[in-house]
């Protein structure tokens, strides 16, 4: 059992009930679930997942000013919920804080975008990182009588505001042309071994990253990247490109050759460049151009 069935099975088979008969005004306005840091809330978790942090658990957010006057109450109810599926209730470590048992909404979102209702200008957007979003918007909720942990978690997946991601994409673009089509094969010609590595990695990285944009779905931390490309529509091809990069042999400047026009031609169906050339850094003006805000669109084409 994956660590999401497993959450909403231990909530709604043992700790429902326990939060409803201790508490039976506040429990409807009580939010649950499981979201924020894990594997298992991105649905990745494996057996070697189960070394740490991992167990029969859920999130309980109450808004702030709920949490204040009951928080203690609703977490010594959850600190005594039994075990569950022949394990002991998931107990929180020294480095995993916050991830289970009662929380405060404003505060858990603020622990991930910095501001308790998310970003919500362009300047605010951009300064919370990329992975920190898919981690405030992955998971799932179990329930949410008042709507108000729903409605934070809404509004960051309605994604960047596209200048925004415009914006991500002309420098993501510009780095895979840069770093994969123009630096790796001049590194490999010259020798320079470690030099094509750094660059295949910043080729790699910048292209799981675009691949995420033009699917309007936020790149979680980098270990889980690739692994996340296989539920994104859009550049089906990218997830095994990415891993035949890492195989030995490989013919890595086809393969990167074979991303750059598989991104190009998505740019065009999107329509953020009519450039027919699969040089990716012909792409970026075409993507800038489509920019509303004026400071953005002046920006260096790489800042991001």
């Amino acid at each position: 059992m994956k660590g999401l069935e497993l959450a909403r099975a231990y909530y709604e088979t043992v700790g429902r009930a326990a939060l409803e008969q201790a508490l039976p005004a506040l429990a409807p306005r009580m939010a649950v679930g499981l979201a924020g840091e894990g594997s298992e809330c991105f649905g990745f978790d494996d057996e070697l997942s189960r070394d740490h942090d991992w167990g029969p658990g859920f999130c309980i957010w109450l808004q702030a000013e709920d949490f204040d006057r009951y928080g203690e109450q609703v977490q010594a109810v959850y600190d005594r919920l039994p075990g569950f599926a022949g394990m002991l209730r998931r107990q929180a470590g020294p480095n995993s804080t916050g991830r289970i048992g009662c929380l405060c909404i404003e505060d858990w979102y603020a622990r991930f975008t910095g501001l308790p209702q998310g970003p919500q200008t362009l300047t605010q957007w951009r300064r919370v990182p990329e992975a920190f979003l898919a981690t405030a918007t992955n998971g799932q909720v179990f329930c949410d009588p008042l709507g108000r942990f729903t409605a934070i978690r809404q509004h960051l997946l309605g994604f960047y505001p596209e200048d925004i991601r415009l914006k991500k994409l002309a420098a993501r673009a510009a780095a895979m042309a840069q770093a994969g089509q123009y630096n790796y094969p001049r590194c490999v010609q010259r020798g320079e071994i470690v030099a094509a590595q750094l660059a295949l990695g910043e080729f790699m990285r910048a292209a799981m990253s675009l691949g995420y944009l033009l699917n309007r779905r936020y790149a979680p931390f980098y270990k889980w990247m690739h692994r996340g490309l296989c539920e994104l529509p859009k550049l089906p091809r990218l997830y095994d490109q990415m891993q035949a990069l890492c195989q030995q042999g490989a013919d890595a400047q086809t393969v990167i050759e074979g991303v750059c026009i598989n991104a190009a031609a998505e740019l065009r169906r999107q329509g953020l460049s009519d450039s027919a050339s699969s040089y990716l850094l012909d792409h970026c003006p075409q993507i800038m151009e489509h920019i509303q805000d004026p400071a953005l669109r002046d920006s260096h084409i790489m800042e991001e």
